[in-house]
């Protein structure tokens, strides 16, 4: 669990060239590393029983879940799946109404379809729309979710293009899924809601069968490879993990419910988290500083990601991981505490000041405004904490506005919401004020 505090700070030497200060491509964007036999074999003889374990798993339950599709698609006399409804997230769950609404016909039939949806290892697809009718037999379990920016070698590109994110966490999936079912059954009654609990408790096993050995949770469960195995910060998708985690193991409110066993279990997954968080903590010449959106399971070394994502310091997705540190750890113990004091100094360091992110006509820009502020690039340099940007054609660049322009306008490079992890450390500093 240590060596991703070895050498961190060069991470991007591993693909930068050797080029002036101030050149705009400072080198290309390698590709993530995916979890095999073979990547596993060059961990410590150690280390391998238990990721070939889960490695077996995967496998396992990735074939039995094509198997039961293939099955279906023969009973029905289809040749072609049936396409499931598609949405932009899986905020087209609602997640804002009165607790007595959550008891209704229309919640229920929300509910009812959420567990139709669910695959047989216990997950979701993502981008979803749950408020339409119940799956059919033969209906895919996820959406269309090819990039429409494909080219060849592309980090995004499926093994499989016909079964991808077949069961996942990325754009809040399966987590919705669980916290809205979690509503549910508590607004209808334990006599009431037989069906959500099994599906529930199904789903928090789904969590449980993808914790990599090491703590961390993958995009995409069981494996698909490619940069979808990496311990995956983006998009707060292991935080929103956790936090479920969380809520099931203190069985309070709409988690009542929860059988002890499971809370048991659940609160073990969270613990075992945490150690992950601190585990990928960059550290850099010596100092701890943030997360990356992605690190390598086995190395624990910031990751790629898509071919814009580059395996550097993530300001956006570390805030939530700060965040969640400070809100979730009752009583943090000295390495906690360090982590959170760590990450926030490094935002502090590198806030920016005098600029504002806008849209001009030839594109977004970063532009002087004098007294705007703070701004927090979303990716910075490990070791320089320069802000760095990457393009779909994997180059990546140290000036926002060479990228393209579809790249420029079509992601959030900076970003003002990290200031909301700063406003919490300044209360829980407080709390926790440090002892001679």
């Amino acid at each position: 669990m240590k060596r991703s505090h070895q050498a961190v700070a060069l991470v991007l030497s591993q693909f930068c060239a050797v080029l002036p200060l101030g050149a705009s491509v400072i080198g290309k964007n390698p590709p993530a590393q995916p979890v095999t036999r073979q990547t596993i074999e060059q961990l410590p003889t150690v280390e391998r029983a238990a990721w070939f374990a889960y490695l077996a798993r995967s496998q396992r339950k990735r074939q039995a879940d094509k198997d039961f599709f293939q099955a279906e698609l023969k009973r029905s006399g289809l040749k072609t799946p049936l396409q499931p409804p598609h949405s932009d997230s899986a905020r087209s769950i609602p997640m804002d109404r009165d607790p007595t609404w959550y008891a209704g016909d229309e919640a229920q039939h929300i509910a009812a379809v959420i567990v139709s949806f669910q695959t047989p290892a216990g997950g979701w697809g993502k981008n979803m729309d749950m408020t339409g009718n119940p799956r059919r037999p033969g209906e895919k379990f996820a959406p269309n979710n090819l990039s429409h920016f494909l080219t060849h070698g592309d980090y995004d590109t499926p093994l499989e293009p016909d079964w991808n994110y077949v069961g996942t966490i990325d754009n809040d999936a399966t987590t919705t899924e669980l916290q809205y079912l979690a509503k549910v059954i508590t607004a209808v009654g334990p006599q009431r809601s037989k069906a959500y609990r099994e599906s529930f408790k199904r789903g928090i096993r789904y969590l449980l069968d993808a914790q990599f050995p090491n703590g961390g949770w993958p995009q995409v469960w069981p494996l698909e490879g490619g940069y979808h195995d990496a311990i995956t910060y983006n998009d707060d998708a292991m935080v929103e993990t956790m936090e479920v985690m969380h809520d099931a193991a203190q069985g309070q409110g709409d988690f009542s419910f929860v059988p002890q066993s499971l809370r048991i279990l659940a609160a073990a997954s969270f613990s075992h988290g945490i150690q992950c968080i601190l585990a990928t903590q960059i550290r850099a010449h010596g100092i701890l500083t943030v997360w990356p959106q992605q690190d390598s399971p086995l190395t624990l070394v910031p990751e790629s990601g898509r071919n814009f994502e580059p395996p550097a310091a993530s300001a956006s997705e570390s805030a939530d991981v700060l965040l969640l540190l400070m809100n979730d750890l009752s009583k943090p113990n000295s390495a906690e505490q360090q982590a959170i004091r760590s990450a926030a100094a490094w935002f502090k360091k590198t806030a920016i000041y005098g600029q504002q992110w806008k849209r001009t006509p030839e594109g977004r820009e970063l532009i002087p405004a004098p007294g705007a502020g703070p701004l927090w690039a979303r990716y910075y340099q490990a070791g320089t904490d320069r802000p760095i940007f990457a393009d779909r054609d994997k180059t990546i660049h140290d000036t926002v506005s060479d990228l393209s322009l579809e790249r420029r306008n079509g992601y959030a490079w900076y970003s003002s919401s990290s200031q909301k992890a700063l406003d919490r450390f300044a209360s829980w500093s407080k709390e926790y004020a440090k002892t001679p």
